[in-house]
């Protein structure tokens, strides 16, 4: 059991799939946009979802409208959908009630930071979590400490109004220290590659999500 809620990413094969649900994250992303990286069969997110149990499986659309969306929910039986920050308050409104919702905000190095907190402000009350994205803006954890695009005291108390998701890559800082630091509601994890099939070397996630295991 873990002490905070992880989303894992980009979900592309069952090794992925079976490895984060033995770690009982929350949600399993599966990328749904056509033409996106990672972008994977809606037969697949079919599939494997036979072989877990006890997730939330969450469609990842970067640009998609309303309809679609609403068609994949349908098909697919998700129960979250991740939007991207670009997806308009109208889209918002037609998904409300019909699956949860998780809107990505990528946080730029060069991001006005105001701008960011209007997004949240605008649709907090549409949206369960925001999940920000430092991670696709190439920012860690030690330009936030250097203030860059923000102090981290900004972020902390973003994470104390409302519902965060963060990614950031923290380098040797352990996650616990993090959230002790900026209290997020949860993290966010990718999936990745295997080396051959059925085959992939976790140590580094290991790590991670041991940190944050809750012994009981």
């Amino acid at each position: 059991m873990l002490r905070t809620k992880i989303k894992a990413s980009s979900i592309t094969h069952l090794t992925d799939a079976r490895y984060f649900a033995a770690w009982e994250v929350e949600w399993l992303g599966f990328q749904l946009s056509p033409g996106s990286e990672h972008t994977v069969d809606p037969r697949l997110v079919s599939t494997l979802r036979e072989w877990v149990d006890g997730v939330k499986i969450c469609g990842e659309f970067n640009l998609a409208t309303g309809p679609d969306i609403l068609a994949a929910i349908d098909l697919l039986a998700l129960e979250t959908v991740e939007v991207g920050m670009f997806t308009p308050r109208e889209t918002l409104v037609q998904l409300q009630g019909k699956a949860e919702i998780i809107q990505e905000v990528v946080v730029e190095a060069y991001a006005d930071t105001s701008n960011l907190e209007e997004l949240m402000l605008e649709h907090q009350d549409l949206v369960a979590y925001f999940l920000l994205h430092f991670g696709k803006g190439g920012i860690t954890w030690a330009d936030l400490q250097a203030g860059i695009p923000l102090p981290v005291e900004q972020l902390a108390d973003w994470a104390r109004r409302f519902p965060l998701l963060i990614d950031l890559p923290l380098g040797d800082t352990l996650p616990q220290d993090f959230l002790a630091q900026v209290p997020a509601r949860g993290l966010n994890v990718q999936g990745g590659e295997e080396e051959k099939v059925g085959l992939k070397n976790f140590d580094q996630l290991d790590a991670f999500l041991e940190d944050l295991e809750l012994l009981v």
